[in-house]
């Protein structure tokens, strides 16, 4: 049995990251969207998810961050998706989501333009 996910969230003044930790499958879907929609309810420029901790993601993972996106353009926010793992980065891949998000590879290069 795997360690429950966590979702750690940091306020960095003009961009939220939210970092989870663990796997991302139907139980933890529900937590992840309110932890996103909480970064998004603070009207901050970008958010940034740090996906380096998560090992696997399933389909209501990726439709939680495909409503994100939804949101992030309607409410003009950057939604910024970095530090995929292979396991993680092949869903997106299978799903041909690696076009539809921006996907970088670090915080660090998340904070750019």
């Amino acid at each position: 049995m795997s360690s429950p996910t966590t979702f750690d969230f940091k306020d960095l003044g003009t961009m939220a990251v939210i970092t989870p930790k663990g796997e991302i499958g139907y139980p933890e879907a529900a937590p992840f969207r309110t932890a996103i929609k909480q970064a998004q309810d603070k009207k901050m420029p970008r958010v940034v998810v740090d996906l380096s901790g998560v090992s696997f993601m399933s389909t209501p993972g990726l439709a939680t961050l495909v409503e994100a996106l939804q949101t992030s353009k309607r409410t003009s926010t950057a939604l910024v998706l970095c530090g995929l793992q292979d396991r993680v980065r092949a869903v997106f891949e299978i799903a041909r989501l690696q076009t539809v998000f921006k996907i970088v590879p670090s915080i660090a290069s998340a904070m750019e333009p």
